[in-house]
């Protein structure tokens, strides 16, 4: 007697009742198995986009906001800092590593991110092929940007004001191409990465653009009219951090209101010592009118937040499974009733005690599998879905990867089967041949 055939046969023959058991138990693991994968993702991306970032110095404002606009790249800035007060941070000794960032602008999804060679070395990006920039509106694009958007060494194109896609795009400018990264799974992948000196030069020509419209209005123009920037040595000294931001060889407006001194967004800082935690911060938020937030306190911050819905979204899939398990049990303890005479026959026909206890179990643990393997399905699928679909690159899922802590799922699911069969499986155990064939 083949114990798995039987079991099988069983199950069609009350294809109801198994398909709502099936769904049941397969939407309370999905929805777990969903939360793992997407909370894994996410804390993942947490983690190694702040790899090697002790703290973020930037305008004053939200601490949260300030870290998920300069290291993951998803939300609006705090504002802008000034470029003297940003060179008085990047030089206290505190600082072993500084790395600046104009933001501000974006070519469609992707952010066009205005730093140094620094960025580079903090993120350990490598070159897949081309060259660092080192003149004016040369960039270095991340590997997902070069893959949707289709870009190779040498291809140009505009960049728009704003974080988002459909700003006002920059016509004075091409940028340039020339060197693509190698995938790092890092946000670089999804960053479009030149000088600050040319984000300063683009928006230095807007306001250019602009001049004449203002003195129509009776503006004051803060930019003569031999305004520029040269594309020379200096340009690919602060690129390589060789040359201050500030030893520009012109006056360069910032794009805010204000274009007597040149600003940036914030900057990154890994600290020399451990004991520059404490007292790094403590400096920045007290002594200056900039604020030093960090990765590791604001992220765990962040996590927590989430973690509250991630742990109702738990519950609620814990409670569908018991739910389910009830129904398991209720459906084979029901079966075994409408069956007691066949387990009979059988019993006749030379099966032991055994064989029939081992039929039952056989069954919830088939039921089990089957939607446990489902649920698994429809949750990779359903991230995959959500991945596919996010508007923002940054934060990009994937149900195309399988967590080891999932085997622990597909466990979890025999051990179900088994809790909802073991019941109905010794009452079938105990089935006394003659009583019942009497009765029949």
């Amino acid at each position: 007697m083949n114990l798995l055939k039987l079991s099988w046969y069983n199950l069609k023959a009350n294809i109801l009742s198994t398909l709502l058991n099936v769904l049941l138990l397969s939407f309370g693991i999905g929805i777990i198995a969903l939360l793992m994968l997407a909370s894994d993702q996410i804390g993942k991306k947490l983690e190694s986009n702040a790899k090697g970032v002790d703290a973020v110095v930037g305008a004053k404002g939200s601490p949260l906001q300030l870290i998920l606009s300069s290291i993951y790249q998803i939300d609006n800035p705090t504002g802008n800092i000034k470029q003297s007060e940003a060179q008085m941070i990047m030089r206290n000794q505190a600082v072993k590593l500084a790395v600046p960032l104009g933001l501000g602008d974006s070519y469609e999804q992707f952010r066009i991110v205005g730093t140094n060679a620094k960025y580079a070395e903090l993120y350990e990006l490598t070159l897949a092929e081309g060259k660092p920039f080192d003149t004016l509106f040369e960039v270095n694009i991340g590997a997902t940007v070069a893959k949707v958007k289709h870009l190779k060494i040498g291809d140009s194109f505009h960049g728009s004001h704003g974080l988002v896609e459909g700003g006002e795009e920059h016509h004075e400018h091409n940028y340039k191409v020339v060197g693509i990264f190698k995938e790092s799974g890092s946000i670089a992948d999804n960053l479009v990465l030149t000088s600050m000196p040319s984000i300063w030069a683009m928006h230095t020509e807007s306001t250019a653009h602009e001049a004449p419209h203002k003195h129509q209005q009776g503006e004051v123009e803060t930019m003569g009219p031999d305004a520029g920037f040269e594309e020379s040595k200096l340009v690919h000294d602060q690129f390589h951090g060789e040359a201050p931001l500030e030893e520009t060889t012109t006056p360069v407006p910032a794009p805010i209101e204000n274009q007597n001194e040149p600003e940036i967004t914030s900057i990154l800082i890994k600290y020399r010592s451990p004991v520059s935690v404490v007292t790094f911060p403590r400096f920045v938020n007290t002594q200056t009118n900039m604020q030093a937030a960090s990765p590791a306190q604001e992220s765990a911050r962040l996590f927590s937040l989430i973690g509250v819905g991630v742990k109702a979204m738990q519950w609620f899939a814990g409670l569908i499974i018991i739910i389910s398990i009830f129904s398991v049990f209720i459906s084979l303890y029901n079966s075994l009733k409408e069956r007691k005479y066949d387990l009979a026959i059988i019993r006749t026909m030379g099966a032991p005690r055994s064989k029939v206890f081992l039929l039952i179990i056989t069954e919830g643990l088939l039921l089990a599998i089957i939607a446990t393997f489902i649920g698994l399905l429809w949750s990779h699928g359903a991230l995959e879905f959500i991945g596919h679909n996010q508007d923002t690159e940054q934060t990009k899922l994937t149900g195309l990867t399988f967590l080891k802590d999932e085997w622990k799922l597909i466990f979890g699911g025999l051990v179900i089967g088994l809790i909802a069969s073991v019941i109905p499986a010794i009452q079938a155990y105990k089935v006394d041949i003659s009583r019942t064939l009497a009765n029949s």
